[in-house]
């Protein structure tokens, strides 16, 4: 088969891959780049033009001061993906330091870590959440790290399956008969072949620490306004829904497509893997 053929069956067997990735690209670009998307002041309304239906002017219609809710959505992604992306790293970072460190020493330590990661697995995570950022204040950056710290028990309990599996193997029994001290056996030979599981974990919990960050944001714990956030976005739009729907449906669509894209996404690098 020509290798012309190829992209041409990749995109018509999965177009909704493509379509989520485009998607994706986009809202990273209008995170770093929003002036390319919109032109329009996301912080200083028009007072006429306050509560305008979508249209070619104003793509998603304007809020009750005037401001275009398509320029809020778009310069609203960066300080979104910025929370997503630390919520992310945060759990990554600290789930996957607690399951290596369990599974390759074993003993108390282990069953500490793992009696914990049992604790924060028994409360949904959004509950937790929810618990962290009112003991740690509002804020975006406060609401990532309690997002993170809610979803680092699945990182840490697979982790450490991980390591289990691999520090049974030859290679790292040949380490340590050779005399290489534990924390060499650690990085070189057990991190990096337990480590390709845990970062498809990493993209699967991008859509759900979305979700997560945006309903904080909803409850009013994120950016203090008018700063464009997508969860305050969908909550400023509450007290218009039967006169100005738009300033709800358009943020929340957005938010949706985010996660569905992300999840798609996750699931096609999760079935490359295996």
């Amino acid at each position: 088969m020509s290798e012309a053929v190829l992209p041409q069956r990749f995109l018509i067997r999965r177009p909704g891959l493509i379509l989520s990735g485009l998607l994706l690209a986009a809202v990273l670009i209008a995170a770093f780049a929003p002036a390319l998307f919109t032109g329009q002041d996301p912080i200083t309304g028009v007072p006429s033009e306050r509560l305008q239906g979508p249209s070619l002017a104003h793509l998603f219609g304007t809020d009750e001061t005037g401001r275009d809710v398509f320029a809020r959505v778009v310069h609203g992604a960066g300080l979104s993906l910025r929370a997503t992306v630390l919520a992310v790293l945060v759990a990554f970072a600290a789930g996957s330091a607690l399951g290596l460190l369990a599974g390759f020493r074993g003993g108390w330590l282990d069953a500490v870590v793992m009696r914990i990661v049992d604790v924060l697995q028994a409360v949904p995570a959004i509950l937790l959440s929810l618990a962290l950022v009112t003991a740690l204040g509002f804020g975006t950056t406060n609401v990532a790290i309690a997002v993170g710290v809610a979803n680092l028990a699945a990182f840490a309990r697979l982790m450490r399956a991980e390591v289990l599996r691999v520090r049974s193997g030859v290679f790292v029994e040949a380490a340590r008969a050779s005399g290489v001290r534990w924390a060499g056996v650690l990085g070189r030979h057990v991190l990096p072949n337990a480590l390709g599981p845990v970062l498809v974990l990493a993209t699967v919990t991008v859509g759900t620490a979305v979700l997560e960050v945006s309903a904080l944001s909803f409850l009013g714990f994120g950016a203090s306004p008018p700063t464009p956030e997508w969860g305050a976005l969908v909550a400023g739009g509450r007290n218009f829904l039967a006169t100005a729907w738009w300033m709800t449906t358009f943020p929340g669509l957005t938010v949706a497509a985010v996660v569905l894209a992300a999840n798609r996404v996750s699931r096609a690098l999760d079935g490359e893997r295996s």
